[in-house]
């Protein structure tokens, strides 16, 4: 989520919207959401228009409906960036974006990781290392696969906000402290 409270709490308020009018009507506002918001962030120079203070809100809000509809965005959601625009938060829309779709995947039970090892894996180990992991947490994952060759070997693994460090690296430094102090 990102550090915004101002994009948290209009977020909370679209995805509290959503659950109301029924679990389709919310994934479609996040991918409609996510679309409006991959659109802008394409666009910087439609941000530099939406955070210029020389624009009126009506001239914002004409922009905003002509991307709308060139995207398809249902009328809830129109209406919802209409507010943004009326209360000058346009600006805030990626973080919105970005929250309410970690909201939806809390809700679908998805948590987003990272595995970094000190080289490639194959898809077949990528696979069984993921549904592995999915079986021991009892969620579905979406994990980024990395490399990075400083880690020596074994694994880094971040799941939400925990980190397991099972590395080479972590442990040679562990042994080296404890070397230190004498033990």
């Amino acid at each position: 989520m990102s550090g915004n409270i101002v994009a948290r709490r209009y977020a909370k308020a679209l995805f509290t919207v959503g659950m109301k009018q029924g679990a389709a009507e919310l994934e479609t506002y996040g991918t409609q959401l996510a679309g409006l918001a991959g659109a802008l962030a394409e666009s910087p120079e439609a941000m530099r228009f939406f955070r210029n203070p020389v624009f009126s809100v009506e001239e914002k809000k004409a922009v905003l409906k002509q991307i709308t509809s060139q995207l398809g965005v249902s009328q809830m959601l129109v209406n919802f960036v209409s507010l943004l625009a009326d209360k000058s938060r346009l600006d805030s829309l990626p973080g919105i974006a970005e929250d309410f779709g970690a909201m939806l995947d809390e809700k679908n039970g998805i948590v987003s990781g990272k595995l970094v090892t000190a080289v490639n894996l194959s898809d077949a180990r990528k696979v069984e290392l993921k549904e592995r992991l999915e079986k021991q947490t009892g969620k579905k994952l979406v994990l980024d696969f990395g490399t990075d060759a400083d880690i020596l070997g074994g694994v880094v693994l971040q799941i939400g906000d925990s980190v397991l460090d099972a590395s080479l690296r972590a442990q040679l430094n562990i042994l080296k402290e404890t070397i230190k102090r004498g033990e």
